[in-house]
């Protein structure tokens, strides 16, 4: 795990070891593999009794704040697509088989984030957000293997194991917390990269022992491989995806984990894991695990490439030997040489290794020939063609991996191509994009991406004071509060010296103004364990 990244963690572990106790939800069990009809209780549910399910989302928003700030933390369309497309599918299940309450449906996150990282690792944290490595997905060559993943942490979740580790564990005050997430946060900004800085601040403290929050016991390990047995095979995923990627782990644990594995340390195997998951995989029909579809193994090349995008990682992929590989990973092999050429800004290459790998794309598979197009459309931005890339965007309605990539995909490619024209082109398709993006923005206020995008595009436009706020929408989406109130500021004086006041959007910013002080008040006084000032 990256030295940045891992005092958000710590972090994690913190918050969660200050949570005070919390009521658990059981659930009946109405599933094969659960034992049908047979109520299965959560384990400790009387040792929750008092955790408010929206106390532990607000430490998980809180937590979520820092790790978006975190260099390592990575929103590419495409990738987070590829893993929203199996969470979403696994959290369907999961709310048929009754297995989330309505309580916690409608009060946690859900989300699924990307880290860059290499190492293979997955964790849940407080609120119903789970993380996940691009070297879990390198690591997975099939959807079933990566989704046997993220259905275990979903329970995790749905089971809240993390307040309930809280409720076995010694009480923290808020304040005490409060303290040492300071001085962890402080660590982690001043360029510590040995991480001797935050290990000092744990020193003395009881922080030693919150490291090991997110570590489950072995009966919520158990529990969590139960029920998200159970989602995943309602889900529609093959029992051998899981099966294979317990093997996969088992080898690594087997040659005690080179430090590659960290989802080994906070999800250790024991033989009573491993005997009850092979007992209950054997016991549903068997059916050959097929092999990693074409859209998959372009998004393991993808992950591959971009969680180490160094010079020297990058020129590997880029001069691997295609031509000793066959199907789906001669496919891969060419758009990972592609991509690392992109990111090395050398698109004469990346064209080169794209013009091999058309012919390979399945002419069904219409997320695969998605994905190749996008890389495609971005070769040729780089290459000064943006006009050539938005027009291909133009013809991708239908959209095979959804619509948020192409929404923002075609929307750089838009903003590429009116900064080429100048002040002479066309303005139609920029406004097209940011009328999108108005759109999307409106329904997903949290999407930081979306409203940079529009920030640039409505500045295009000539729209300074929709650029600004959107430029302070995406600082707030980020969790950077004073970042978002200095843009709302800069867009009040903007409005005060404009020759044509836009009085609806400057009373918008006037009143998004209010409540993003006002939640920055409440932060501060809530640090000093004050109460909120009033609005």
């Amino acid at each position: 795990m990256k030295p940045h990244l891992y005092p958000r963690l710590l972090l994690a572990a913190a918050l969660a070891a200050a949570l005070p106790p919390a009521p658990l939800w059981a659930q009946p069990s109405t599933r094969s593999g659960d034992n049908a009809n047979v109520r299965l209780p959560s384990l400790g549910e009387s040792a929750g009794d008092d955790v408010p399910v929206g106390a532990e989302r607000r430490l998980g928003d809180q937590i979520m704040a820092e790790v978006r700030r975190d260099p390592a933390y990575l929103d590419d369309p495409l990738l987070l697509e590829h893993v929203q497309s199996m969470w979403q599918q696994l959290l369907q299940a999961a709310r048929a088989r009754g297995n989330i309450s309505p309580e916690l449906d409608g009060t946690l996150a859900w989300e699924a984030f990307l880290v860059r990282d290499r190492a293979v690792n997955a964790f849940a944290l407080p609120g119903g957000y789970v993380g996940v490595h691009l070297g879990m997905i390198a690591a997975t060559p099939t959807r079933d293997e990566l989704a046997s993943v993220l259905a275990h942490e979903l329970s995790h979740v749905s089971q809240r194991h993390i307040a309930r580790s809280v409720a076995s564990a010694s009480r923290q005050s808020l304040v005490g917390m409060a303290a040492l997430l300071l001085g962890v946060l402080a660590a982690s900004r001043a360029g510590n990269s040995s991480g001797d800085a935050t290990q000092a601040v744990i020193v003395g403290s009881q922080a030693a022992m919150m490291q090991g929050q997110l570590n489950f016991s072995r009966d919520m390990e158990r529990e969590a491989d139960r029920i998200g047995f159970g989602v995943f095979r309602a889900a529609g995923f093959a029992p051998q995806g899981m099966a294979a990627m317990f093997e996969r782990l088992e080898n690594a644990n087997r040659l005690t984990d080179s430090g590659a594995y960290p989802y080994l340390r906070s999800h250790p195997l024991t033989v009573d894991r491993i005997g009850e998951a092979r007992a209950r995989i054997e016991a549903e029909p068997r059916a050959a695990l097929s092999p990693g579809g074409a859209d998959h193994v372009l998004m393991q090349a993808r992950a591959r490439v971009l969680m180490d995008p160094t010079v020297q990682p990058l020129r590997r992929w880029q001069s691997v030997d295609a031509s000793a590989l066959s199907g789906n990973e001669r496919l891969g092999a060419l758009y990972a040489a592609a991509l690392a050429s992109l990111e090395l800004r050398e698109p004469a290459r990346a064209q080169a290794a794209l013009d091999a790998a058309a012919p390979l794309v399945p002419k069904n598979d219409a997320r695969a020939a998605f994905a190749l197009g996008a890389l495609q459309a971005q070769t040729w931005q780089a290459s000064g063609q943006a006009g050539r890339a938005l027009a291909w965007f133009d013809t991708q309605r239908a959209g095979g991996m959804g619509a948020r990539p192409l929404m923002l995909l075609r929307a750089q490619a838009a903003i590429d191509a009116a900064r080429a024209a100048g002040s002479g082109g066309n303005p139609a398709a920029l406004r097209q994009s940011a009328e999108s993006l108005q759109t999307w923005v409106a329904e997903h206020k949290g999407d930081a991406a979306a409203w940079g995008l529009l920030a640039q595009a409505s500045d295009l436009l000539g729209l300074k004071l929709r650029s600004l706020r959107a430029e302070a929408e995406a600082a707030a989406a980020r969790g950077d509060l004073p970042g978002a109130i200095d843009r709302l500021r800069a867009a009040q004086r903007e409005a005060r010296s404009g020759a044509r006041p836009d009085f609806i959007e400057s009373s918008i910013i006037d009143a998004r103004l209010r409540d993003l002080s006002a939640l920055r008040r409440a932060q501060i006084a809530e640090s000093r364990g004050e109460r909120a000032p009033p609005n």
